[in-house]
């Protein structure tokens, strides 16, 4: 049979609410006291209950996240960023990925109701905020991440910006015949990704821009863009590829370069979105427009964390600004 508190208490000498105390409050606790309490803690094999800790205080140390593809380094990164700031409050990160599903993202967001959890981390699929309402009125707090929000708390980068930042940057180098590969426009990011790129392009009328949507924001559909641009003549074939992240980027790039017709960037001029680890270590290094991954899960934590001890504060905006980095896939000459 597992020990109890009052098992502990009656061994270390002290109340049931000292017991409590040194599991909670520490900090209320002598250590003289707090030793005799971890003793018999030791001694007894105590182990306490969360669920039931959690029942009683209504709410658990466990803040959940949703995210829209763990396998993108991307949210990787963002999710060790909320992760160490989570766990430096003392408290745990529980992750799922919504793999770009609505329905699967509602499915977490009823779990971690359930769970009753500290707060909500999440990276929509679509328009959650209905739902996050719901979660507010049952005192769950929601912060959206890599997205902006006019009803909640956001931590976010200004896509739109980056979009401009991307296409500006193709426009300097002469290209004029640009495409963009992305996922389902239904995403927001993409969406803000594509109005920064077409205004660029309004600006200039020599330049022009289409749009090659696929399913999915992976390696894979990247690929399959890249397969059926290079198919096309060479006249009919853009000069430039914006890719709406750096996963879609690197499918492209791998097309080009195993078919070997197309140069990147000789006949290509090619740029990717999030700047992943792994757009440095391309065959030909990708040009990227960076985000501070592990920032905007840091900040989002605490947001989180302090609309969790104070409900009524006024929600925050934080906006972060995209930086473009250039490497080879952009370079002025053909890459060797």
């Amino acid at each position: 049979m597992n020990a109890s508190v009052k098992d502990v208490a009656a061994r270390a000498g002290v109340s049931v609410g000292t017991v409590s105390n040194v599991l909670n409050r520490p900090d209320k606790v002598s250590p003289a006291t707090a030793q005799r309490v971890h003793a018999a803690i030791a001694e007894l094999g105590f182990v306490r209950n969360d669920a039931a800790r959690q029942l009683r205080a209504g709410r658990s140390r466990a803040i959940g996240m949703v995210l829209l593809d763990v396998a993108n380094p991307f949210f990787s990164e963002l999710a060790r960023g909320a992760e160490e700031r989570a766990v430096e409050s003392g408290h745990a990160l529980i992750l799922g990925n919504s793999d770009e599903k609505a329905d699967r993202e509602a499915r977490y967001l009823d779990l971690f109701e359930e769970q009753r959890m500290h707060g909500v981390l999440v990276s929509p699929a679509g328009d959650v905020d209905a739902r996050l309402e719901l979660l507010r009125e049952r005192g769950i707090p929601s912060v959206l991440v890599d997205r902006g929000s006019d009803a909640f708390s956001s931590v976010s980068v200004d896509d739109v910006a980056g979009g401009e930042l991307a296409v500006r940057h193709l426009v300097s180098l002469g290209r004029k015949r640009i495409a963009y590969v992305c996922g389902p426009l239904t995403i927001r990011q993409v969406a803000d990704r594509l109005e920064g790129a077409r205004r660029v392009v309004a600006q200039h009328p020599d330049v022009t821009i289409e749009v090659v949507s696929q399913a999915a924001l992976t390696v894979p559909a990247g690929a399959a863009a890249g397969t059926a641009l290079a198919a096309r003549a060479a006249a009919d074939r853009p000069d430039a590829v914006f890719a709406a992240n750096d996963l879609l980027a690197l499918g492209v790039l791998q097309s080009l370069v195993m078919l070997g017709d197309v140069s990147v960037p000789g006949d290509v001029a090619l740029i990717g979105y999030d700047d992943i680890a792994f757009a440095r270590s391309a065959v030909v290094p990708l040009t990227s427009i960076r985000q501070p991954s592990r920032a905007i899960g840091a900040t989002a934590v605490e947001i989180l964390l302090e609309e969790a001890a104070e409900p009524t504060l006024e929600k925050r905006a934080v906006v972060f600004q995209p930086e473009l980095v250039v490497r080879a896939s952009t370079a002025a000459t053909p890459w060797r």
